[in-house]
């Protein structure tokens, strides 16, 4: 049974530019794993500049979570500066139907 994991990733520094060359490549990868995806987007500086990625996705283990960055062209291009890859349980909100604890 998976899980939600909670992939978070901050981009080396200058590589807006990368980024912004590998968007509709990593969209289409996005797009052939969305059945594992449960919420994904860019992290955003206050000033609006794209600083990561934010992903929870459905895993069966952090490792299997980590692989599925291992075809995002944005990770083959080592964008990344660092990724942390933590387990992730939603308690209020949107999905478990609007409930708090």
């Amino acid at each position: 049974m998976s899980k939600l994991f909670t992939i978070i990733a901050h981009d080396k520094a200058d590589m807006q530019g990368v980024r912004a060359e590998l968007r509709q490549p990593h969209l289409d990868y996005f797009a052939q794993i969305m059945d594992q995806i449960a919420v994904a987007g860019p992290l955003r500086s206050d000033t609006g500049d794209v600083i990561g990625s934010l992903m929870i996705v459905k895993a069966d283990s952090a490792d299997d979570a980590r692989a599925l960055l291992t075809n995002d062209p944005f990770a083959k291009a080592d964008i990344f500066a660092d990724v942390a890859v933590l387990p992730f349980a939603a308690a209020c909100g949107d999905w478990v139907g609007g409930k708090t604890w």
